[in-house]
């Protein structure tokens, strides 16, 4: 902590206390929240989002836009499928994925919105 960080006297204001504390949120939300944002970590992720946010999208097609193997798109894929972010639909052979709303796509808006902003 540099000095910047740190308040020239030691006052304790209940009042702010008692407001952040009546609006946080409880474990399993907070957990939940957290693991949620985690799952923005990781820069393929959110390629692939990116990607289904314009238009659904096969395997194949994501891992040529990649530029990495299947399986690891697959490996994703299945990730954010577990995560409730994305879904497939069959046609035929080809399994086609999609976001499962805009929400996602708002998302990754307003984080993009945050850093080109800095």
């Amino acid at each position: 902590m540099t000095i910047k960080d740190k308040c020239d006297t030691r006052i304790i204001h209940m009042e702010k206390i008692r407001a952040a504390r009546n609006s946080s949120l409880d474990r399993e939300e907070l957990e939940a929240l957290s693991h949620f944002f985690k799952i923005f970590g990781d820069p393929s992720r959110i390629k692939i989002l990116m990607a289904l946010a314009q238009q659904e999208m096969c395997v194949c097609d994501l891992a040529a836009f990649l530029e990495i193997s299947e399986s690891a798109v697959s490996h994703q894929l299945r990730y954010l499928r577990n995560c409730r972010l994305v879904r497939n639909r069959r046609e035929g052979t080809v399994l086609y994925y999609s976001l499962v709303d805009e929400h996602v796509a708002e998302i990754i808006g307003k984080g993009l919105e945050y850093i080109r902003k800095k």
